[in-house]
């Protein structure tokens, strides 16, 4: 109990004080979540609004592989990306392994799916009278895809949020394809295992709670949204 009350005293001490490294850590690790979400956004919107309005050959595996994809474990994202990236592997000769990009590519590979998954899950949920009145409407294909995911907007948010806090909150692949490294690939997550393993427990709580605190202001601002989408 004195070891709980002491790191909690210790972590409170760094962040109202406003440790320098903890504020650098802190930046890099939203830096890295948000670039990664909003290009797995780019992506996985556009294939998941694709995949639940066309019908084509193979479209039923694409939406198992992308419903597969949500439950990957990001060690294994992490694992697939070093092989590409490392030296030896076929992309080394970029040069990209333990550096802040490789971070953002695994990144975007633990994001993606879970951002095609739900969007095919929130058009597909839609009222098929919807689909006939935008028809109706006279509009062309672009229109008609911009008009589904506004009626979707709301369900796309929870993609959103879902994205964001599958990269902010890992921690095994940004470990295994960036190093860790002081001032470069250190985030919050393997800022807090390291401190861990030396037994800095109030520094890792402090990378704990700026997390958490990150999280429920992510959650409430989207819920915010959500809710207003609803009075409208």
């Amino acid at each position: 109990m004195n070891l709980l009350l002491e790191a909690i005293q210790e972590a409170w001490s760094l962040i109202s004080s406003g440790d320098r490294e903890i504020f650098d850590i802190t930046f890099r690790t939203l830096l890295f979540a948000g670039t990664s979400t909003i290009i797995s956004l780019i992506i996985g919107l556009p294939l998941g609004i694709g995949l639940a309005l066309m019908r084509f050959p193979g479209r039923s595996w694409l939406v198992s592989l992308s419903n597969a994809g949500t439950g990957m474990p990001p060690v294994v994202a992490g694992l697939v990306v070093s092989i590409l990236l490392w030296r030896s592997g076929p992309l080394g000769s970029l040069g990209l392994i333990y550096s802040p990009l490789a971070i953002i590519i695994a990144q975007v590979v633990i994001a993606t799916p879970l951002i095609i998954a739900i969007t095919v899950a929130a058009v597909m949920s839609l009222n098929p009278i919807i689909h006939l009145q935008i028809r109706a409407m006279g509009a062309n294909q672009i229109q008609y895809i911009f008009l589904i995911a506004r009626e979707a907007r709301l369900p796309l948010l929870v993609a959103v949020m879902a994205g964001f806090g599958a990269v902010v909150s890992e921690v095994g692949a940004s470990l295994m394809v960036g190093g860790n490294l002081s001032g470069e690939t250190r985030v919050l997550t393997t800022a807090a295992v390291l401190e861990v393993s030396k037994g800095r427990f109030g520094t890792a709580l402090a990378y704990g709670l700026i997390l958490i605190f990150f999280v429920i202001i992510i959650a409430a601002i989207l819920t915010s949204l959500q809710q207003r989408s609803q009075r409208k």
